[in-house]
């Protein structure tokens, strides 16, 4: 794909699931690069506070989805996208820097890669707590056993070419709509590499990993869906 000036521009549309995020989601939105997103989707999924209301006056397109699910917000975001070379998923908390999306886009823009991940390093002490690492590292490690990619991270900042998203007919509802994509993308021999992020502390409580249940919910679902689609045809 070129972003090179005699090519038609690639448009970049930048989709922030959310859920009472109010104290960050503006902070997010306002650190997307404008000259990068053709357009910026907030998928308010049934917040309870200004979360909808602080995403539209920092500029955001809201889109309104109350069936609770970061997988079921990711596709209404996608849904809603009217037109997009690449899409781009990031966390409406704060804890991923927007502007690192360079950095994540550039394999895709330079052709290299269909699918490309943040590999979050933390910047701040606390960004990521000791269960939310030990869990990635038991997922990556099954990814590379049981599909043979060797990832660093499976985080959810992440860009994709929009038609490959497309071919991968996402399903999960929930917490396992990231490593999804990645095992669907692996089975079908799509590019998908890591790159190096920042990653800060999470503005507000954390539902995932703030909570225990949150956390063993996510584990779960993640775990689960990594072995689902290992022996599909």
């Amino acid at each position: 794909m070129s972003n090179s000036p005699k090519a038609r521009p690639v448009r970049i549309a930048v989709i922030i699931p959310a859920l009472d995020e109010e104290a960050a989601i503006g902070l997010v939105v306002r650190e997307v690069p404008t000259d990068l997103a053709s357009e910026v989707l907030v998928v308010d999924n049934g917040s309870t506070d200004g979360t909808a209301e602080a995403a539209r006056a920092a500029g955001a397109r809201v889109i309104h989805e109350p069936r609770r699910g970061y997988g079921t917000a990711c596709l209404a975001g996608v849904l809603a996208v009217r037109d997009a070379d690449v899409l781009v998923f990031l966390d409406g908390d704060r804890s991923d820097d927007p502007a690192e999306m360079p950095a994540v886009l550039r394999p895709i823009l330079d052709g290299g890669a269909d699918l490309v991940i943040g590999s979050r390093v933390p910047v701040e002490d606390g960004a990521l707590t000791r269960h939310q690492s030990l869990g990635n590292r038991l997922v990556i490690s099954m990814v590379r056993l049981l599909y043979g990619l060797r990832l660093s991270d499976i985080g959810s900042f992440r860009a994709i070419r929009a038609e490959v998203l497309r071919d991968l007919r996402m399903q999960h509802k929930t917490y396992g709509w990231p490593v999804e994509m990645v095992v669907k993308a692996a089975r079908k021999g799509y590019r998908v590499v890591n790159v190096p992020v920042n990653y800060r502390k999470r503005i507000g409580r954390s539902k995932v990993a703030g909570t225990l249940k949150g956390s063993l919910l996510a584990g779960y679902h993640l775990l689960f869906t990594t072995l689902r689609y290992a022996w599909r045809s």
